[in-house]
């Protein structure tokens, strides 16, 4: 009877820890709806004195774009860091929304923003996630997660604006979760950045299988 026991239990600690391990990944897309996405969702926005074509190429379902610290800004008068993104449509000003997609970044690559969501009620923006050396930071401060040059990355952001949270999921594991800057007009965009300082002298990054959903 003891050997039984011992066995069940042996069994019930191994499948909670299967439970654990499996729970540990999380699909942050159950309960949404995609959102369609076509050409006219997508806004590129590049140095304005520069073709699209020579810092954004498209390519077997890559998008990949490129920047150097001494490009121009995206429109003339701009005071901002030089940058090759893209903005997506629609905006959102209520709701649950998520944007998701594969990401790359190439060993180098520093000091370079590679997704956002942009509009705040305070500031210009909700969230920046940034790599430095390899890791991804929340804005330039805290690190969410380490060792990502050279590889495919899944991120997902959840936007719950009404309830004022962000949740950032990397490889479907939760890395951060945050309050946002109140609401506003908002939109998802993604590409590479120039951070304010302590860039790379060239910054590129690399994403595909991009989605965008809405919670029911």
């Amino acid at each position: 009877m003891m050997v039984l026991q011992c066995g069940l239990v042996l069994f019930v600690v191994t499948l909670i820890r299967c439970l654990l391990i499996a729970n540990a990944h999380i699909d942050p897309t159950l309960g949404f709806v995609e959102v369609m996405l076509n050409q006219t969702s997508f806004e590129y926005q590049k140095p304005y004195d520069t073709p699209l074509e020579q810092r954004y190429s498209y390519k077997n379902g890559t998008h990949r774009f490129w920047v150097y610290a001494d490009d121009k800004p995206h429109h003339l008068g701009s005071n901002t860091q030089p940058r090759t993104e893209i903005r997506i449509h629609p905006d959102y000003s209520s709701g649950t929304w998520q944007f998701e997609g594969l990401a790359f970044v190439p060993n180098g690559t520093s000091g370079a923003t590679i997704v956002q969501i942009h509009g705040a009620a305070h500031g210009n923006t909700t969230l920046l996630l940034r790599i430095y050396n390899g890791d991804m930071r929340y804005y330039s401060a805290p690190v969410i997660d380490t060792g990502l040059y050279d590889k495919w990355f899944k991120v997902n952001l959840i936007h719950d604006v009404d309830g004022g949270k962000v949740t950032v999921y990397i490889n479907n594991k939760v890395r951060l979760k945050m309050h946002d800057q109140g609401p506003a007009m908002l939109h998802f965009k993604f590409g590479v950045y120039g951070a304010p300082r302590n860039i790379s002298y060239y910054m590129e990054s690399r994403w595909k299988a991009i989605k965008i959903y809405k919670k029911c």
